[in-house]
């Protein structure tokens, strides 16, 4: 089903919306939350979370990217899930890593709202990772949105993980530079 028919039965509040986005969506929204959660029971949860908060948006909002648009909240359902149950000491596993390996390129990790205005960061990594060259663009967005581990990354882009980890590294020195370069403290 084209992703225009079904953000139309979630308009028509037709409970179809959900079977239909499931069907279409479901694996995509579970590595997201999977890879963040690291926890089976977890991750589903999530995603039916996302479900629910897809039902509850769209009665208001047609999102121009279906997928785009279920990833953002598979994503900030999982990471404040991740946040809840690692509140106030570091967690294991791959989402912890992708956060301590971005630690340095923005200071306080749990205070970044604190000290600097959160939309002008946004629009400056941004504009940094749409400047990127395509295939460091799409490694970079691999595992720092989407959590994906190193391994999993350098056999799709069939790269070894070494490489993978140093292009990683280069790309968050630039990106720390970058930051810095327009005033934001790292």
């Amino acid at each position: 089903m084209k992703d225009s028919d079904i953000i139309q039965l979630y308009w028509d509040r037709n409970d179809r919306a959900i079977s239909e986005t499931s069907d279409k969506y479901g694996r995509y929204c579970k590595a997201i939350a999977k890879n963040i959660l690291e926890n089976e029971q977890d991750a589903e949860e999530c995603v039916n979370d996302t479900y629910l908060s897809a039902w509850n948006a769209m009665p208001t909002h047609w999102p121009e990217q279906l997928a785009a648009f279920l990833g953002k909240l598979t994503r900030n359902l999982s990471f404040n899930r991740y946040k809840y149950y690692h509140a106030g000491k570091r967690g294991r596993g791959e989402f912890a890593l992708v956060l301590d390996e971005l630690a340095d390129c923005v200071s306080g990790r749990d205070n970044v709202e604190q000290e600097i205005d959160r939309l002008q960061l946004i629009e400056a990594v941004n504009s940094f990772v749409a400047d990127l060259p395509e295939i460091k663009r799409k490694i970079f967005v691999c595992r720092y949105w989407y959590a994906d581990p190193v391994s999993e990354i350098a056999g799709v882009y069939g790269m070894g993980a070494g490489n993978v980890s140093k292009m990683l590294e280069r790309v968050r020195k630039q990106l720390r530079n970058y930051l810095t370069e327009r005033g934001f403290e790292v």
